[in-house]
Protein backbone atom coordinates (compact mmCIF):
# COMPACT_ATOMS: atom_id res chain seq x y z
CA UNK A 1 0.00 0.00 0.00
CA UNK A 2 1.54 3.57 -0.68
CA UNK A 3 2.83 5.79 2.16
CA UNK A 4 1.99 9.38 2.20
CA UNK A 5 4.23 11.55 4.44
CA UNK A 6 2.00 14.10 6.42
CA UNK A 7 3.01 17.19 8.61
CA UNK A 8 1.42 17.69 12.00
CA UNK A 9 2.63 21.25 13.34
CA UNK A 10 4.53 23.13 14.34
CA UNK A 11 1.78 25.31 14.08
CA UNK A 12 -1.62 23.08 15.45
CA UNK A 13 -5.17 24.15 16.92
CA UNK A 14 -4.12 21.03 19.57
CA UNK A 15 -0.93 22.63 20.41
CA UNK A 16 0.08 25.36 22.35
CA UNK A 17 3.31 25.52 21.51
CA UNK A 18 5.33 24.38 18.23
CA UNK A 19 6.71 20.55 17.81
CA UNK A 20 6.75 19.44 13.91
CA UNK A 21 5.84 15.17 13.51
CA UNK A 22 6.23 13.90 9.77
CA UNK A 23 4.23 11.07 10.04
CA UNK A 24 3.79 8.30 7.88
CA UNK A 25 0.68 7.09 7.17
CA UNK A 26 -1.23 4.64 5.02
CA UNK A 27 -4.68 4.23 4.83
CA UNK A 28 -4.72 6.85 7.14
CA UNK A 29 -3.21 4.44 9.97
CA UNK A 30 -0.01 5.70 11.13
CA UNK A 31 3.29 3.39 10.32
CA UNK A 32 6.05 6.04 11.38
CA UNK A 33 6.64 9.20 13.45
CA UNK A 34 9.84 11.21 13.61
CA UNK A 35 9.51 14.68 15.97
CA UNK A 36 11.54 18.04 15.00
CA UNK A 37 12.11 20.47 17.61
CA UNK A 38 14.08 23.67 17.42
CA UNK A 39 11.37 26.47 17.04
CA UNK A 40 11.33 28.62 20.47
CA UNK A 41 14.77 27.92 21.65
CA UNK A 42 15.65 30.93 23.95
CA UNK A 43 19.15 30.81 25.20
CA UNK A 44 18.14 30.77 28.88
CA UNK A 45 20.86 28.35 29.78
CA UNK A 46 23.68 30.80 28.17
CA UNK A 47 22.64 33.65 30.54
CA UNK A 48 24.24 32.14 33.91
CA UNK A 49 27.34 33.59 31.58
CA UNK A 50 26.43 37.22 32.24
CA UNK A 51 23.75 36.84 34.91
CA UNK A 52 24.91 36.15 38.50
CA UNK A 53 23.76 33.13 40.10
CA UNK A 54 20.87 35.04 42.25
CA UNK A 55 19.64 36.82 39.22
CA UNK A 56 19.35 33.16 37.35
CA UNK A 57 16.20 32.45 39.68
CA UNK A 58 14.12 34.85 38.16
CA UNK A 59 15.70 33.79 34.45
CA UNK A 60 14.75 29.94 35.15
CA UNK A 61 11.22 30.93 36.30
CA UNK A 62 10.72 31.88 32.72
CA UNK A 63 11.65 29.07 31.52
CA UNK A 64 8.07 27.37 31.44
CA UNK A 65 5.37 30.10 32.92
CA UNK A 66 2.60 26.97 33.72
CA UNK A 67 5.32 25.71 36.51
CA UNK A 68 7.92 28.63 37.04
CA UNK A 69 7.51 28.19 40.53
CA UNK A 70 9.28 24.50 40.52
CA UNK A 71 11.89 25.79 38.27
CA UNK A 72 13.05 28.52 40.87
CA UNK A 73 12.47 25.82 43.91
CA UNK A 74 14.67 23.34 41.57
CA UNK A 75 17.43 25.94 41.13
CA UNK A 76 17.45 27.54 44.32
CA UNK A 77 17.66 23.59 45.97
CA UNK A 78 21.15 23.01 43.86
CA UNK A 79 22.15 26.32 44.67
CA UNK A 80 22.09 25.67 48.34
CA UNK A 81 23.31 22.42 48.12
CA UNK A 82 26.72 23.74 46.94
CA UNK A 83 26.86 26.34 49.21
CA UNK A 84 26.02 24.52 52.28
CA UNK A 85 23.03 26.70 53.04
CA UNK A 86 20.29 25.15 55.69
CA UNK A 87 16.60 26.40 54.35
CA UNK A 88 14.55 27.46 57.37
CA UNK A 89 11.69 24.86 57.91
CA UNK A 90 8.70 27.26 57.24
CA UNK A 91 10.61 28.43 54.09
CA UNK A 92 10.47 24.88 52.95
CA UNK A 93 6.68 24.11 53.74
CA UNK A 94 5.96 27.22 52.27
CA UNK A 95 7.32 25.97 48.98
CA UNK A 96 5.43 23.15 48.89
CA UNK A 97 2.66 25.32 49.43
CA UNK A 98 3.06 26.99 46.46
CA UNK A 99 4.40 24.14 44.06
CA UNK A 100 0.99 22.07 44.39
CA UNK A 101 -0.96 24.95 43.85
CA UNK A 102 0.93 25.16 40.20
CA UNK A 103 0.33 21.67 39.72
CA UNK A 104 -3.26 22.19 40.90
CA UNK A 105 -3.33 24.94 38.04
CA UNK A 106 -1.40 23.37 35.65
CA UNK A 107 -3.47 20.04 35.30
CA UNK A 108 -6.53 22.06 35.77
CA UNK A 109 -5.24 23.97 32.09
CA UNK A 110 -4.41 20.16 30.47
CA UNK A 111 -7.77 18.80 31.94
CA UNK A 112 -9.16 21.81 29.71
CA UNK A 113 -7.38 21.37 26.71
CA UNK A 114 -7.76 17.61 26.39
CA UNK A 115 -11.53 18.22 26.81
CA UNK A 116 -10.86 21.01 24.33
CA UNK A 117 -8.89 18.73 21.68
CA UNK A 118 -12.07 16.08 21.08
CA UNK A 119 -14.47 18.58 21.05
CA UNK A 120 -15.68 19.07 24.32
CA UNK A 121 -15.72 22.58 24.90
CA UNK A 122 -18.39 22.97 27.73
CA UNK A 123 -15.77 20.62 29.50
CA UNK A 124 -12.90 22.90 28.83
CA UNK A 125 -15.01 26.17 29.51
CA UNK A 126 -15.25 24.37 33.42
CA UNK A 127 -12.20 23.30 34.05
CA UNK A 128 -10.58 26.91 33.12
CA UNK A 129 -13.16 28.57 35.30
CA UNK A 130 -12.57 26.57 37.90
CA UNK A 131 -8.64 27.13 37.54
CA UNK A 132 -9.48 31.05 37.82
CA UNK A 133 -9.86 30.52 41.35
CA UNK A 134 -6.04 28.78 41.94
CA UNK A 135 -4.89 31.91 40.15
CA UNK A 136 -6.42 34.08 42.16
CA UNK A 137 -5.01 32.27 45.71
CA UNK A 138 -1.69 32.87 43.67
CA UNK A 139 -1.89 36.41 42.76
CA UNK A 140 -3.63 37.41 46.05
CA UNK A 141 -0.28 35.87 48.39
CA UNK A 142 2.18 36.58 45.57
CA UNK A 143 0.98 39.64 43.88
CA UNK A 144 1.07 37.66 40.32
CA UNK A 145 -1.35 34.89 38.71
CA UNK A 146 1.68 32.64 36.68
CA UNK A 147 5.12 33.70 37.10
CA UNK A 148 5.02 33.88 41.21
CA UNK A 149 8.71 34.74 42.21
CA UNK A 150 8.74 33.35 45.90
CA UNK A 151 12.18 31.77 45.66
CA UNK A 152 15.41 33.19 46.61
CA UNK A 153 18.50 31.14 47.31
CA UNK A 154 18.08 30.43 51.15
CA UNK A 155 14.52 30.40 51.42
CA UNK A 156 11.16 32.34 50.21
CA UNK A 157 10.49 35.44 49.72
CA UNK A 158 7.10 35.64 50.39
CA UNK A 159 4.83 34.69 54.19
CA UNK A 160 1.07 33.49 54.56
CA UNK A 161 -0.77 34.93 57.21
CA UNK A 162 -3.34 33.05 59.39
CA UNK A 163 -6.00 35.09 57.99
CA UNK A 164 -4.89 33.76 54.06
CA UNK A 165 -3.94 30.48 55.16
CA UNK A 166 -7.81 30.43 56.25
CA UNK A 167 -9.05 31.77 53.25
CA UNK A 168 -6.87 29.58 50.78
CA UNK A 169 -8.67 26.87 52.37
CA UNK A 170 -12.22 27.88 51.63
CA UNK A 171 -11.19 28.07 48.21
CA UNK A 172 -9.89 24.76 48.04
CA UNK A 173 -12.98 23.57 49.29
CA UNK A 174 -14.72 25.01 46.46
CA UNK A 175 -12.24 24.06 43.91
CA UNK A 176 -12.18 20.40 45.49
CA UNK A 177 -15.91 20.39 45.68
CA UNK A 178 -16.39 21.53 41.29
CA UNK A 179 -13.26 19.34 40.35
CA UNK A 180 -15.40 16.15 42.33
CA UNK A 181 -18.24 17.39 40.28
CA UNK A 182 -16.56 16.54 36.83
CA UNK A 183 -15.15 13.40 37.35
CA UNK A 184 -18.04 11.39 35.54
CA UNK A 185 -17.67 13.35 32.71
CA UNK A 186 -13.78 13.68 32.03
CA UNK A 187 -13.87 9.99 33.21
CA UNK A 188 -16.92 8.16 32.37
CA UNK A 189 -18.16 10.11 29.29
CA UNK A 190 -19.02 7.72 26.44
CA UNK A 191 -17.84 9.74 24.01
CA UNK A 192 -14.40 10.74 26.00
CA UNK A 193 -13.74 7.17 26.34
CA UNK A 194 -14.23 5.93 22.43
CA UNK A 195 -11.57 8.59 22.09
CA UNK A 196 -9.06 8.21 24.87
CA UNK A 197 -9.55 4.04 25.99
CA UNK A 198 -6.71 1.89 24.11
CA UNK A 199 -5.30 5.00 22.53
CA UNK A 200 -1.93 5.37 22.48
CA UNK A 201 -0.56 3.13 24.42
CA UNK A 202 2.56 2.55 26.57
CA UNK A 203 3.67 0.31 28.74
CA UNK A 204 5.28 -0.09 31.78
CA UNK A 205 8.16 -2.03 30.54
CA UNK A 206 8.10 0.81 27.53
CA UNK A 207 7.53 3.66 29.60
CA UNK A 208 10.76 2.43 31.90
CA UNK A 209 13.00 1.28 28.64
CA UNK A 210 12.31 5.03 27.01
CA UNK A 211 12.41 7.20 30.20
CA UNK A 212 9.09 8.27 30.21
CA UNK A 213 8.49 10.49 33.35
CA UNK A 214 5.29 12.29 35.41
CA UNK A 215 1.55 11.25 34.49
CA UNK A 216 3.08 9.67 30.94
CA UNK A 217 5.05 6.97 33.52
CA UNK A 218 2.50 6.72 35.97
CA UNK A 219 -0.37 6.33 33.47
CA UNK A 220 1.67 3.40 32.38
CA UNK A 221 1.27 1.82 36.06
CA UNK A 222 4.44 2.63 37.41
CA UNK A 223 4.38 4.24 41.41
CA UNK A 224 7.35 6.74 40.77
CA UNK A 225 7.46 10.87 42.09
CA UNK A 226 10.71 12.64 42.31
CA UNK A 227 8.43 13.77 45.50
CA UNK A 228 9.35 10.45 47.12
CA UNK A 229 12.91 12.18 47.36
CA UNK A 230 11.45 13.76 49.94
CA UNK A 231 12.78 17.52 48.96
CA UNK A 232 11.00 20.57 50.28
CA UNK A 233 8.82 19.27 53.32
CA UNK A 234 7.86 16.14 51.80
CA UNK A 235 9.84 14.07 54.16
CA UNK A 236 6.80 15.94 56.29
CA UNK A 237 4.08 15.06 54.41
CA UNK A 238 2.28 12.20 53.57
CA UNK A 239 2.40 11.88 49.88
CA UNK A 240 2.03 8.39 47.77
CA UNK A 241 2.49 8.43 44.02
CA UNK A 242 -1.20 7.61 41.60
CA UNK A 243 -0.77 5.40 39.02
CA UNK A 244 -3.10 3.21 36.40
CA UNK A 245 -2.36 0.46 34.51
CA UNK A 246 -3.22 0.24 31.26
CA UNK A 247 -1.08 3.36 30.00
CA UNK A 248 -3.41 4.43 27.10
CA UNK A 249 -4.85 7.95 26.83
CA UNK A 250 -7.52 7.81 29.54
CA UNK A 251 -5.20 5.70 32.06
CA UNK A 252 -2.89 9.26 31.78
CA UNK A 253 -6.23 11.80 32.17
CA UNK A 254 -7.07 10.01 35.33
CA UNK A 255 -3.68 10.10 36.85
CA UNK A 256 -3.86 14.27 36.37
CA UNK A 257 -7.36 14.03 37.66
CA UNK A 258 -6.59 12.31 40.87
CA UNK A 259 -3.26 14.20 41.34
CA UNK A 260 -5.39 17.46 40.99
CA UNK A 261 -7.35 16.21 44.18
CA UNK A 262 -3.91 14.66 45.78
CA UNK A 263 -2.19 18.21 45.28
CA UNK A 264 -4.99 19.95 46.86
CA UNK A 265 -4.84 17.66 50.32
CA UNK A 266 -1.62 18.44 49.62
CA UNK A 267 -1.62 21.59 50.50
CA UNK A 268 -3.84 21.39 53.19
CA UNK A 269 -1.36 19.37 54.76
CA UNK A 270 1.31 22.40 54.58
CA UNK A 271 -0.71 24.21 55.68
CA UNK A 272 -1.22 22.20 59.03
CA UNK A 273 2.21 21.54 59.33
CA UNK A 274 3.39 25.41 58.60
CA UNK A 275 5.67 25.92 61.19
CA UNK A 276 6.58 29.15 63.10
CA UNK A 277 10.02 30.77 62.12
CA UNK A 278 12.50 32.72 59.28
CA UNK A 279 11.42 33.26 56.02
CA UNK A 280 15.28 32.60 54.69
CA UNK A 281 18.95 32.27 55.92
CA UNK A 282 21.04 34.81 54.93
CA UNK A 283 23.59 33.45 52.56
CA UNK A 284 27.39 33.96 52.21
CA UNK A 285 30.25 33.23 49.88
CA UNK A 286 29.99 32.27 46.13
CA UNK A 287 29.19 28.84 44.48
CA UNK A 288 31.62 26.36 43.60
CA UNK A 289 31.68 22.63 42.64
CA UNK A 290 28.64 20.24 41.20
CA UNK A 291 25.52 19.79 41.93
CA UNK A 292 22.46 17.60 40.38
CA UNK A 293 19.07 18.27 41.70
CA UNK A 294 15.77 17.02 40.79
CA UNK A 295 11.95 18.00 41.91
CA UNK A 296 8.76 16.83 40.41
CA UNK A 297 6.88 19.36 37.88
CA UNK A 298 3.18 18.60 36.73
CA UNK A 299 4.41 16.92 33.71
CA UNK A 300 7.35 14.97 35.34
CA UNK A 301 10.79 14.67 36.43
CA UNK A 302 12.72 18.57 36.02
CA UNK A 303 16.33 17.64 36.57
CA UNK A 304 18.93 20.58 36.89
CA UNK A 305 23.08 20.74 36.63
CA UNK A 306 24.76 23.11 38.48
CA UNK A 307 28.30 23.87 37.96
CA UNK A 308 29.76 26.67 40.51
CA UNK A 309 33.35 28.30 39.51
CA UNK A 310 33.34 30.07 43.42
CA UNK A 311 32.50 33.35 41.26
CA UNK A 312 29.03 35.08 41.24
CA UNK A 313 28.83 33.41 37.92
CA UNK A 314 27.76 30.12 37.02
CA UNK A 315 29.84 27.67 34.87
CA UNK A 316 27.25 25.79 33.65
CA UNK A 317 23.49 25.63 34.29
CA UNK A 318 21.88 22.72 32.30
CA UNK A 319 18.44 21.78 32.77
CA UNK A 320 16.43 18.26 31.18
CA UNK A 321 12.88 19.28 31.26
CA UNK A 322 9.79 16.46 31.67
CA UNK A 323 8.77 17.12 28.15
CA UNK A 324 12.26 16.26 26.61
CA UNK A 325 12.15 12.88 28.55
CA UNK A 326 8.80 12.13 27.12
CA UNK A 327 8.82 12.39 23.33
CA UNK A 328 10.55 9.50 22.73
CA UNK A 329 7.61 7.36 24.31
CA UNK A 330 5.48 9.81 22.57
CA UNK A 331 7.24 8.16 19.00
CA UNK A 332 5.97 5.26 20.20
CA UNK A 333 2.66 5.21 21.04
CA UNK A 334 1.48 7.24 17.67
CA UNK A 335 2.15 4.17 15.43
CA UNK A 336 -1.11 1.68 14.46
CA UNK A 337 -3.37 5.12 15.96
CA UNK A 338 -5.83 6.74 13.10
CA UNK A 339 -5.17 9.96 11.77
CA UNK A 340 -7.46 11.63 13.50
CA UNK A 341 -6.48 10.10 17.42
CA UNK A 342 -3.16 11.48 16.73
CA UNK A 343 -3.98 14.94 18.40
CA UNK A 344 -5.23 13.84 21.05
CA UNK A 345 -2.42 11.42 21.98
CA UNK A 346 0.47 13.91 21.45
CA UNK A 347 -1.70 16.15 23.81
CA UNK A 348 -1.89 12.99 26.22
CA UNK A 349 1.62 13.97 27.32
CA UNK A 350 0.84 17.24 28.13
CA UNK A 351 3.60 18.68 26.09
CA UNK A 352 5.38 22.00 26.93
CA UNK A 353 7.75 22.65 24.13
CA UNK A 354 9.07 26.01 25.70
CA UNK A 355 10.66 24.18 28.76
CA UNK A 356 12.15 21.60 26.49
CA UNK A 357 13.58 24.14 24.45
CA UNK A 358 14.59 26.66 26.84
Amino acid sequence: MAQTILPFGPQHPVLPEPIHLKLTVEDEIVVDALPALGYVHRGLEKLCDIRDYNQMVQIVERVCGICSKIHAMCYCQGIEEMMGVQVPDRAKVLRVVWSELHRVHSHLLWLGLFADAFGFEALFYQFWKIREKVMDINEATTGNRVIVSVNEVGGVRRDLSAEQIRWIEAELKVVEKQVRELRSTILDDYTVKKRTVGKGVLTGAQALELGAVGPTLRGSGVFQDARQLKYAAFDRIDFQPIAYPNGDSWSRCAVRYDETLQSIDLVRQALARLPEGELSTKVKGKPEGEVVTRVEQPRGELLYYLKGNGTNNLDRCRIRTPTFSNIPPLVVMLPGLELADVPVVVLSIDPCISCTER
